[in-house]
């Protein structure tokens, strides 16, 4: 069975104080492989390279690792190289996007990373407006968010309802609730407490060639190639 997350549905819940990325890319890949979601909410079926975890909390809290392990670690997960990160500091954007393209994403979607802090009103309508129309075929995208400093926390983003507002996944409390472009134009998203849009890693609306499936195992990535 798929599973769905929608405004008012309540989801996993970060496991640790620095897994706020790692959380939304688990959840993202749930949205998008029913095999993986039933193993995280049942431990059924049990495929090779799933980490060790009696319930639920567990398997996603293990999950949770081996995700910051790809995004901020030396290789991404296809075994390429890429900028290592400080785990302490959180998932960082570029891990971010290679670990969406690479299984927390539909087969051969395309990402980008938006810098979001330095525009101006008009600018930030219109990149909320992108962001709109490129997760509409349901395809997730991240939010970096902050204070006027740094960027802080990370959120799901996910389709809304069809009238420009979009769906937040917050993996701090777990709740999906309505993010509208005022609250993001204004820098008030007020999510976890963090006001400020610092980063979209959000589909490019372009697609690869698929040219395998998926390796066996939980912790392999889809194979792609670029069309």
């Amino acid at each position: 069975m798929a599973y769905r997350l929608r405004a008012g549905d309540t989801g996993p819940v970060q496991q640790s104080p620095v897994t706020c990325g790692s959380a939304c890319l688990t959840v993202a890949r749930m949205l998008v492989d029913p095999v993986f979601a039933s193993w995280v909410r049942t431990g059924e079926p049990h495929l090779p390279g799933s980490p060790h975890g009696a319930d639920e909390q567990e398997r996603f809290a293990a999950y949770e690792r081996v995700v910051m392990r790809r995004t901020n670690g030396i290789f991404d997960a296809r075994h390429r190289p890429h900028l290592p990160w400080p785990r302490a500091l959180g998932t960082p954007p570029w891990g971010a996007r290679r670990e969406l393209e690479l299984g927390a994403s539909r087969q051969g979607t395309r990402y980008d990373v938006a810098t979001l802090r330095p525009l101006t009103r008009a600018a930030l309508r219109e990149a909320f407006d992108r962001l709109v129309d490129v997760v509409a075929d349901g395809e997730p995208g991240l939010l970096y968010i902050g204070d006027g400093r740094l960027p802080r926390h990370v959120v799901l983003v996910l389709p809304g309802d069809g009238d420009r507002r979009l769906d937040v996944y917050d993996p701090g409390s777990g709740r999906v609730d309505h993010l509208r472009r005022d609250s993001v134009v204004e820098r008030r998203v007020a999510l976890s407490g963090w006001q400020v849009p610092w980063f979209a890693v959000q589909p490019t609306g372009h697609r690869r060639v698929t040219v395998t499936a998926l390796k066996p195992g939980l912790t392999a990535a889809r194979m792609t190639s670029r069309a």
